[in-house]
């Protein structure tokens, strides 16, 4: 080989080498808080997302002041994947501020800055930064109400903001609310302007089965107010077994489960057919025996059929996954979830796109 052809290939390694990196992007520059109440903690999201072709490594969190507090995303993240950059401010004083937070990582530069600015206040007054749904003359903060991958159990919450903005003092009350939730309010009794908190507890003991539970309350939004489709909030908790007491031994033991696909694209096939047919592959690669207890669906375009629900160590199953175009409800996110007793996987989404867009 002549030192010409050498010297073209470390060249050609040192422009890979250069190419190959992570690069950090976040969501946001600038966070805009808005008013926030004195003495009153919040927390500000951002997602980091790597957009280069090597994993990204957050190294460490810096505030501008001992007032915040960060957490952040310690796993390496992946190229193409998203991590999160966790601020908690707790003010010490009133009036406007502005404050940086600098993320350190293994990309170039190694440091960028991200802010956050507000006004720090006795009394919210001004509203427009929240981010709120309007239900008549009442404004609340979500506009559905989700408990993810609750473990039996447990007891997680969910706080809702509510604002009175009618001419009359305000109760807050969700009507026909499930013997799961338990609702508690700060005030009992909203002024108008004034801005108060609702707090949602899931007993998980209280919940029928694992996996999806649905249902819908209503939020009365004036005295005597009756249910109806402009003031109705769906309400989901998902519910897993709980794997907390196991032992090591049962740990190295336990099953594993193995899906051929859990993103299925079907965008293709229903251009040319009004019907489609996928049949997906699943081992148990663990050391027990799996146990797929329950298949969800939430569409009646999507129909399911699984071989064997449970599996000895090394065997395989299919699952065969029909969608038929013309039951499809196009407002729906598409999915199949599949609850098993993989205590690193007890729920399994399988994810089908069908849009066009």
């Amino acid at each position: 080989m002549n030192r010409f052809l050498l010297t073209i290939i470390a060249i050609g390694a040192v422009a890979a080498s250069l190419c190959a990196q992570p690069r950090i992007t976040s969501d946001r520059k600038t966070h805009t808080m808005g008013q926030i109440e004195w003495k009153k903690p919040v927390s500000v999201d951002y997602t980091i997302t790597n957009s280069g072709n090597k994993p990204l490594v957050l190294t460490n969190i810096t505030t501008s002041c001992a007032c915040a507090v960060a957490d952040w995303t310690k796993t390496p993240i992946q190229p193409g994947k998203k991590g999160k950059v966790t601020v908690t401010f707790d003010a010490k004083a009133l009036g406007r501020f502005n404050k940086s937070v600098g993320i350190y990582s293994n990309a170039q530069p190694s440091l960028i800055y991200l802010n956050f600015v507000g006004e720090v206040v006795r009394k919210v007054s001004d509203f427009s930064n929240m981010k709120l749904h309007r239900y008549g003359n009442i404004l609340i903060d979500v506009n559905d109400i989700e408990f993810p991958d609750a473990h039996l159990g447990e007891r997680p919450q969910i706080t809702i903001t509510v604002v009175n903005q009618s001419d009359q003092s305000y109760e807050p009350v969700l009507m026909h609310l499930p013997s799961y939730i338990e609702m508690t309010k700060e005030p009992s009794v909203l002024q108008r302007g004034e801005k108060g908190k609702i707090t949602l507890t899931l007993n998980t003991d209280r919940l029928p089965d694992l996996g999806l539970t649905q249902t819908s309350v209503y939020l009365s939004r004036f005295a005597g107010d009756k249910v109806s489709d402009e003031s109705e909030i769906p309400v989901s908790a998902i519910l897993l077994p709980n794997f907390a007491g196991m032992s090591r031994m049962q740990q190295r033991n336990a099953p594993i489960i193995q899906l051929s696909e859990t993103e299925l694209d079907l965008r293709r096939e229903l251009l040319r057919k009004d019907k489609v047919t996928k049949t997906l592959t699943i081992q148990n690669k663990g050391r027990s025996k799996l146990e797929i207890s329950k298949l969800q669906v939430f569409n009646s375009a999507l129909g399911v059929d699984l071989k064997k629900a449970v599996l000895q160590p090394g065997e395989k199953t299919k699952l065969k996954v029909t969608l038929t175009k013309k039951n499809l409800q196009r407002r729906r996110h598409l999915r199949i979830l599949m609850f098993t007793n993989d205590p690193e996987n007890p729920k399994v989404v399988i994810n089908i796109n069908t849009s066009s867009n």
